[in-house]
């Protein structure tokens, strides 16, 4: 779960498609911000134009359930 510290800088989210997406390991992220793993929930940060972390970054006790990062938190750095 992400936490945050001043609840007057935080916005609720509307529903955009990225909210939705799910990424794999190694692509591109299109957006800075906090991501969860949809498998574990293990979150990272990942700036716009990197890769996401490598599928060898941390692994599932079910080796079965894929990694896959959603955006759970979006960075503002383009104003």
């Amino acid at each position: 779960m992400a936490w945050y510290r001043d609840e007057d800088r935080v916005q609720r989210a509307k529903n955009q498609t990225w909210w939705n997406e799910e990424h794999k390991p190694g692509e591109k992220v299109g957006m800075s911000g906090i991501y969860r793993c949809t498998g574990c929930d293990k979150e990272v940060a990942s700036n716009r134009g990197d890769p996401f972390p490598p599928q060898n970054h941390h692994q599932h006790e079910d080796e079965e359930l894929p990694i896959r990062w959603q955006l759970l938190v979006r960075a503002e750095t383009d104003k």
